[in-house]
């Protein structure tokens, strides 16, 4: 380490004032801030990257970074701040954290980890600041919602039409069958006809919707 001191005239008397009995340079450090701070947002998630500036490899590996974004329009003091897990220059997140349509200002600062012994810095100035607006989701066509639509409501409405068919013809063939006392034919022979017929009307319908 390091003793400093301060000399000068005070009061017209030569004086000496120790302000570090022991200064160690290791300990106190403050990085430049970082550099080339830049953006890009989508849909789905929102990257930022930048670079630091005169800073040995030594530190540039135990590095800790502080991301702060805001809504463009929005003062810092309301600003979210995340602490990023890695040392590496750039940082990911999701875009629903962001509210689509909406301009976005980001910044960053850094210093040494807090998890390393060896050295000990304060955080360096705020970087210049990106601006990224998260892209809109695209929407789904309109012909394309109101076929699927159809296509949800049509099985349990012909479900319904099959169940109602089914009881009108037994309680026909009840009928006919007390009227003819006998008869060979009955109009209940021809359900399996209509049923038939029906299903294929259905399954044509439902080629069609696709």
């Amino acid at each position: 380490g390091y003793r400093v001191s301060l000399q000068g005239n005070f009061f017209g008397c030569n004086q000496t004032y120790m302000a570090f009995l022991e200064y160690n340079p290791r300990k106190h450090i403050k990085l430049d801030p970082p550099l080339n701070i830049q953006s890009n947002a989508t849909a789905s998630k929102c990257q930022i990257w930048w670079s630091v500036w005169n800073v040995p490899w030594y530190l540039a590996e135990i590095l800790q970074y502080e991301l702060q974004y805001k809504e463009y329009s929005m003062s810092w003091e309301v600003a979210m701040n995340k602490t990023l897990p890695s040392s590496l220059p750039r940082v990911e997140i999701e875009a629903t954290e962001l509210r689509s349509g909406i301009a976005y200002a980001a910044r960053v600062r850094c210093k040494v980890s807090e998890n390393e012994n060896s050295y000990h810095s304060q955080w360096s100035e705020w970087s210049q600041t990106t601006v990224l607006k998260r892209a809109d989701v695209p929407k789904v066509s309109e012909k394309i919602l109101n076929i699927k639509t159809m296509q949800y409501l049509f099985i349990p409405l012909s479900f319904g039409t099959l169940l109602y068919l089914f009881w009108n013809c037994k309680l026909s063939s009840r009928y006919w069958c007390f009227l003819t006392l006998g008869q060979k034919t009955s109009p209940a022979l021809t359900f399996p006809r209509q049923l038939l017929s029906f299903s294929h009307s259905i399954v044509c319908t439902m080629g069609i919707l696709r």
